[in-house]
């Protein structure tokens, strides 16, 4: 059975183009870190995923990495993360979810976390 889509491919497409030209500043910061192989693998920014449209996922480990702003922290939007979460989850993918304020005010500690999590999926999967 097809997997139900939220939009169409088309739609999810433009979405992600506009989502990478207008990325956030803290979007930019950690993209480049991650993109052209420089963690020894490569990520996808603003990837449609089914229903949802991940910030950042490496198809070859299994990983995805949000970034949330302010309007996460609602209850309408740890809600919202939840969902999301349990749907990428059910799809084989580990998340992981980092503040802006996290990347702002450490980003290299993201990116240990970032490169400790694919190394564990690529040492034995769902780690």
């Amino acid at each position: 059975m097809p997997v139900r889509q939220r939009f169409t491919n088309v739609e999810g497409t433009g979405r992600a183009r506009r989502l990478r030209r207008d990325a956030t500043p803290h979007e930019g910061m950690v993209w480049a870190r991650l993109r052209a192989g420089q963690l020894g693998v490569k990520f996808r920014r603003q990837q449609p995923l089914g229903f949802y449209i991940a910030d950042f996922v490496c198809f070859e480990c299994g990983l995805i990495v949000e970034l949330d702003g302010g309007q996460h922290g609602s209850v309408q939007g740890r809600a919202y993360d939840a969902l999301r979460t349990e749907y990428l989850e059910g799809r084989a993918f580990r998340v992981l979810r980092f503040w802006n304020s996290e990347v702002s005010g450490n980003l290299e500690g993201v990116l240990a976390r970032i490169v400790e999590a694919v190394r564990e999926r690529g040492e034995g999967g769902d780690a």
